[in-house]
């Protein structure tokens, strides 16, 4: 497992779809060491704070081996940093990722918090009103790190996992409930179980487990 690039960017104003917004979902790569503090990596920055953002979602991670599945599909090149993640990684796909899982990068310590949950913003970046939906579809979303510890990570170093998660609860397994099986009673309390689990996924599950 190795961070393949880190990619940071403030929010800009960009044009999708012939609409204008702000935004830090095209973020580029940067070479050298970055500092990563508990809301993020230094110089960088998100356009909508009420879904994005925060501790809990202080590095968004996207596995880069991914792309080329997704450039047959839309048959495109994609660019770098494509879903406007900070990390693309190589070798952490989302079935044997673990929320709670600790993972040691650089001088770091972080750990997974939530599947990232593709918004309309990444839709209009390609012009597919679908995508939120391929995307979901597809279980290939990426990820969240929150830091527990701050320090610096650069592209090309190690991602070492530090403690597997006891309860195994899976990227890919999360997203399969709250996408697909929101009725499953088990699962959900399964998803809750895990300490880790970030405020805003928390509060997603608990209004599952109470129409379950």
């Amino acid at each position: 497992m190795r961070v393949k690039i880190l990619s940071i960017g403030l929010p800009k104003k960009e044009v999708f779809l012939g609409k204008e917004l702000t935004t830090g979902i095209c973020k580029k790569p940067v070479d050298g060491p970055r500092l990563l503090t508990r809301q993020g990596f230094e110089g960088d920055g998100v356009g909508d704070l009420k879904y994005h953002g925060g501790s809990d979602k202080a590095v968004c991670v996207y596995s880069i081996d991914h792309y080329p599945w997704w450039e047959r599909l839309l048959g495109i090149t994609l660019p770098q940093a494509a879903f406007g993640e900070n990390l693309s990684v190589e070798g952490m796909r989302e079935e044997d990722v673990c929320i709670g899982d600790i993972y040691r990068i650089g001088t770091t310590e972080v750990q997974v918090s939530q599947p990232r949950q593709p918004c309309k913003t990444l839709a209009a970046r390609y012009g597919r009103e679908d995508f939120v939906k391929q995307v979901v579809d597809s279980g290939r979303t990426g990820f969240y790190f929150k830091v527990i510890n701050e320090g610096r990570v650069q592209a090309g170093d190690e991602i070492t996992l530090v403690q597997r998660d006891p309860r195994g609860v899976s990227i890919t397994y999360a997203n399969q409930i709250y996408h697909h099986d929101r009725k499953n009673r088990e699962g959900i309390e399964k998803v809750l179980s895990v300490p880790a689990l970030s405020a805003s996924w928390q509060k997603s599950f608990q209004e599952l487990q109470d129409k379950a």
